[in-house]
């Protein structure tokens, strides 16, 4: 494993520690580098939190494909998995505060918040298999798309899931249920 990816695996590791007050000083102990090496490698710890953003991401779309090629899967199932995928390695590490993002590192907000707009097409493909095959109503997908997208940016953008004493991954769940099973008993 090269350097860059044992220093964002340790800040991963102390994310979930410590929520984004973390140091850089916490990631260095952590693999046990000098400080001075950690900053050769990532000169700021917004650089560093960009580059986090695009290793978790990546991370999401090999689990995405996972489910994708998983053929015990039906459309529905794969389609309820696809909608919030999120690999085991970041569950339960407090990324219902990352509404803080916004204000502290707003560049860093800004990526994540494009990768969550992007990169639909896995998810729109079992949107019309699944229309086509009758397992979900017709729908416009435009209509899905902006109420899935509305709600995960809306959980990064405020502390709607602290308020709530929600983890992410059960926000996501909720919002699942809501959007396959309504909210009528």
């Amino acid at each position: 494993m090269e350097l860059q990816e044992k220093i964002l695996n340790a800040a991963i590791d102390v994310f979930q520690e410590k929520g984004l007050k973390f140091t850089m000083d916490d990631v260095a102990k952590k693999i046990k580098i000098s400080k001075k090496t950690l900053y050769q490698v990532f000169a700021t710890k917004e650089e560093m939190l960009l580059a986090l953003a695009d290793y978790c991401f990546a991370d999401i779309k090999r689990s995405e494909k996972e489910v994708l090629l998983d053929e015990s899967l039906s459309t529905l199932d794969k389609l309820k998995k696809i909608m919030i995928v999120l690999p085991e390695r970041y569950q339960n590490i407090g990324l219902s505060k990352l509404y803080e993002l916004k204000e502290k590192f707003p560049d860093v907000y800004m990526t994540v918040a494009k990768y969550l707009e992007t990169d639909w097409d896995a998810t729109i493909s079992l949107l019309e298999k699944g229309m086509e095959e009758g397992s979900i109503k017709k729908l416009p997908i435009p209509v899905i798309k902006a109420m899935v997208e509305g709600t995960i940016q809306h959980f990064f953008a405020s502390p709607v899931l602290v308020e709530s004493n929600l983890s992410y991954e059960e926000g996501l769940q909720q919002m699942l249920d809501i959007i396959f099973d309504g909210i009528v008993e």
